[in-house]
């Protein structure tokens, strides 16, 4: 971004997240304040950048917002050069660069996870200047430290594991807690830890359902009739994961349209087949343990609510840090939790990469040394 930047949009996209309006406000508030810049918003994500649904924000449109969850700007998963009209395929990449043209704008801030860095580059490849803020409770962004939305979603899965333990322990029964997570176990695992969970099953680490039971009896032998589990909902047995990953490889190796179709198709098939694996999971643990078990799902209360403290500093962090990167001229990066501090990261690095629980990591060498099960 050359020059002085004098207006500047921003949209919120993928799923809803706490601290998404922190992060508005965090730029917003320096952006205009300090920089003396217009911004507009785009509403609901990607689909209002392609047909142009815009709304002007000032101090009045900013104030209030930072304790409030959600997005004051709406949001959506579409993808910019993928988008479906009447059952077509169409990229409409040049729509949104005729329509960021159109507004006169100098630069775009995108609030978002994965599946947003991946429309950032598209539109960053197409010439725009595109600033990406890390949003995600699943904490799997590549190259940042840490994604706002993930304190908040972990308190509350903690509190929800805190919850159930006196059921489990008043019952003497096996309570399965599913947390959000399909291909990262960081909320699982955090939570878990922070909760107490006796078993933490995570996409990182096939599990077997006799490692499981084994670590039960164990607890049983000890005096503790009952466990708590806390489960990633992408938590896999050892033969399911098997079966997902062969799934991806035929997608990954597939070249003609037709057989790119059919692998997605069989790809799918077999993701729906283990969709409720939580579920299948408790029915074995009883037949294997003889304790009742229960399955509670946390869903999207995860999402809801106001950001704790800790995702509206770092909201408001990241915000700021990215309007100063838009006085700067910054474009194509994205704004990284460093420490206490940001760093500004090429966005080539971050889109199509996925941030994964290391085997190693010091928060599993912290679970197994507590003695808490992990499945394998």
């Amino acid at each position: 971004m050359s020059g002085k930047v004098k207006r500047v949009g921003i949209l919120t996209a993928g799923g809803d997240s706490p601290g998404l309006n922190a992060a508005i406000r965090g730029f917003g508030k320096t952006a205009i304040g300090a920089y003396g810049m217009e911004l507009v918003g785009f509403r609901d994500g990607v689909t209002g950048l392609v047909e142009n649904r815009t709304v002007p924000l000032d101090g009045a449109a900013l104030s209030g917002i930072l304790t409030v969850g959600g997005t004051i700007l709406g949001t959506s998963r579409d993808k910019v050069h993928r988008w479906v009209v009447d059952g077509e395929v169409r990229d409409m990449v040049p729509t949104v660069v005729d329509n960021y043209h159109r507004e006169g704008l100098d630069g775009l801030i995108m609030l978002g996870g994965g599946g947003t860095a991946k429309n950032a580059m598209k539109l960053v490849e197409a010439g725009l200047n595109v600033i990406h803020l890390p949003k995600t409770i699943d904490n799997d962004i590549a190259r940042t430290d840490t994604t706002f939305g993930f304190a908040t979603a972990t308190e509350i899965a903690t509190e929800a594991i805190d919850r159930v333990h006196s059921t489990a322990h008043s019952h003497h029964r096996i309570i399965l807690t599913e947390i959000m997570g399909h291909r990262a176990g960081w909320l699982t695992l955090g939570a878990g830890i922070a909760g107490g969970a006796d078993i933490i099953l995570i996409p990182e680490i096939p599990y077997t359902v006799e490692s499981i039971a084994e670590t039960i009896r164990a607890r049983r032998a000890r005096g503790s009739n009952f466990s708590v589990i806390a489960v990633a909902e992408g938590a896999r047995d050892v033969g399911d994961t098997a079966d997902y990953e062969a799934a991806q490889l035929l997608v990954k190796a597939a070249k003609t349209p037709q057989a790119i179709k059919a692998a997605k198709t069989h790809l799918a098939h077999v993701e729906d087949q283990q969709r409720e694996h939580t579920f299948k999971l408790a029915r074995e643990l009883e037949a294997a343990t003889s304790l009742e078990s229960r399955v509670t799902i946390l869903g999207y209360v995860q999402r809801g609510g106001a950001p704790v403290a800790a995702d509206r500093i770092l909201a408001t962090r990241l915000g700021a840090a990215a309007a100063d990167a838009v006085a700067r001229g910054e474009s194509g990066v994205m704004v990284a939790a460093r420490g206490e501090g940001t760093e500004l990261v090429p966005l080539s690095e971050v889109a199509g990469k996925v941030k994964l629980v290391p085997p190693d990591h010091e928060w599993i060498t912290a679970a197994r040394q507590v003695g808490t099960g992990l499945g394998d």
